[in-house]
């Protein structure tokens, strides 16, 4: 088997390396998983590799071809069939997705894009992958819009196709079907990177997974079967025993990862800490009903874009509804979101970069944002934002930790982790909000952030969580709610039946 990529690379940012002399070796026509805690430099390896970000020294070859890093830029990879699609999605929002497909490529005659939506169309089709080449790029649930990333990225011809994340926002079913697709795509000569934190999909699916920890690779592990089949669930997947996923790990974090214990239920005659009645978002949500309990962690089940991040919005107040909103003693129907907080809610939005954090602002001053009882009111108590910002950082173990470090600069996961720390040390916390709070997040990140809300419902809150991750859902709720074309369809806490609604299965 030839060998696809063949990397050794070093990468620093304001003087810190994030990559030592870090190697990535795929062969051709496989699926190579590459896992490691945020931080680990997997996103910075990757997009150094699909020419979006410089080395700072190293060697690169892609398909035996010795690339020069100093002209290495995303023409140039591009150029040698390299496509990568990024977890936060690289398209033009307010172009269609025929229109991204050309985008930098259109020259100066009029394009006539008719033939490329049906080559779209029909290489989605094919694949398994279906897209709506005239739709547009912001007006997709995230899960679609990535799909359609991908089909784009094969349609500009990449044979080493680069995915980051790519089942953060995918129902079981849409998961099984997608890593059949890799499987696929692998048999008929695409070699697939598949960055993911999700180690039953590497078990299933990669022939191979290379480990970073702190910039360094620290492991690379081969499969010893036979990884020819289509379908990521038939047997012949499994790994042998001394490669099972607790080795793999235990070489991303250098130590056993630590699982939580679900909390015991609350008592049914517990305080209401949450109450909905009839909520609706036109177009959207519809007569959702349904109460949280003090001490109770209660999980909202979905494929994406099925009403989940209407539901967010309108109990934090920040959309339109109809019905009414408690949160605990308090009817905050109408009142905005700042009133919604004062009531004792916590609020965790699914896109950190855009509903949670100030992403050119130090980690101290996004840990207290809005935080009126650490700020205080009319002048900044600075001492006291230091103290409580190194409290947080410790607490969640922020990396860097560094309180004066600008937030873009963090990983996705450490960024969460700013949102998580801000949130949940609300005083007088009455009900959580938690919209996808660990996606894109590292096992180890994983755990903490898990604690952290079992801790919020300890202390009395109820804690409502939004999720796509089923694994997540059952190992914190102690109900599920699943909704579909934003109703709320019914309740399970066993993953087959939740699967069934969550896809309309179940009628």
């Amino acid at each position: 088997m030839t060998t696809m990529i063949d990397a050794t690379l070093t990468k620093r940012y304001a003087g810190r390396e994030v990559l030592r002399a870090a190697t990535l070796r795929v062969e051709s026509g496989s699926v190579h998983a590459l896992v490691g805690e945020n931080g680990a430099g997997k996103s910075t390896l990757v997009k150094i590799i699909a020419g979006i970000v410089p080395a700072d020294g190293g060697t690169l070859a892609i398909a035996g071809a010795s690339r020069a890093l100093a002209r290495w830029d995303r023409r140039a990879a591009r150029a040698a069939s390299v496509g990568i699609v990024q977890q936060h999605g690289a398209f033009a929002g307010t172009l269609s997705v025929v229109e991204n497909a050309v985008l930098g490529s259109e020259g100066g005659a009029m394009l006539d894009l008719a033939p490329v939506a049906r080559a779209l169309a029909k290489l989605g089709d094919e694949i398994g992958l279906p897209v709506d080449p005239w739709a547009r790029a912001d007006r997709l649930p995230l899960g679609v819009a990535q799909r359609a990333e991908i089909v784009t990225a094969l349609y500009q011809g990449a044979k080493l196709l680069i995915l980051d994340e790519p089942t953060a926002v995918l129902a079981p079913v849409e998961v099984d079907g997608l890593l059949a697709t890799l499987r696929r795509l692998a048999k008929a000569g695409t070699t697939i990177v598949l960055v993911t934190h999700k180690l039953d999909e590497v078990r299933a699916v990669a022939d191979a997974v290379t480990v970073l920890r702190a910039g360094e690779t620290v492991a690379r592990i081969e499969a010893a079967r036979d990884r020819s089949i289509a379908s990521a669930g038939d047997a012949g997947t499994t790994w042998p025993p001394s490669l099972d996923v607790r080795a793999i790990a235990r070489a991303m974090v250098g130590a056993d990862v630590p699982a939580g214990d679900k909390i015991e239920a609350p008592a049914e005659v517990a305080p209401v800490a949450l109450a909905l009645a009839k909520v609706g978002v036109a177009g959207a949500l519809h007569d959702v009903t349904l109460e949280v309990r003090r001490g109770e962690l209660v999980g909202i089940a979905g494929v994406d874009g099925n009403g989940q991040r209407e539901l967010a919005l309108a109990i934090a107040g920040l959309a339109a509804h109809t019905g009414r909103v408690r949160i605990g003693a308090r009817d905050v129907t109408g009142a905005a979101a700042a009133r919604r907080l004062a009531a004792g809610l916590a609020y965790i939005p699914e896109d950190r970069h855009h509903g949670g954090l100030v992403l050119d602002a130090s980690v101290a001053d996004n840990l207290a944002l809005g935080r009126r009882d650490i700020t205080g009111a009319f002048r900044i108590d600075r001492a006291r934002v230091a103290t409580f910002a190194a409290e947080r950082i410790r607490e969640l173990d922020v990396r860097p930790p560094d309180a004066h470090a600008i937030a873009r600069a963090l990983s996705g996961g450490n960024q969460q982790k700013l949102v998580i720390g801000r949130e949940l040390s609300r005083p007088a916390l009455s009900a959580v909000v938690a919209a996808q709070p660990t996606r894109g997040v590292d096992l180890g990140a994983v755990a903490r952030i898990h604690d952290q809300l079992r801790a919020a419902a300890r202390a009395g809150a109820g804690v409502l969580v939004i999720s796509a991750d089923l694994d997540e859902l059952l190992a914190l709720c102690h109900r599920i709610f699943v909704l579909l074309r934003g109703r709320i369809v019914g309740s399970a806490v066993e993953r087959a039946a939740l699967g069934a609604l969550m896809t309309g299965a179940s009628g």
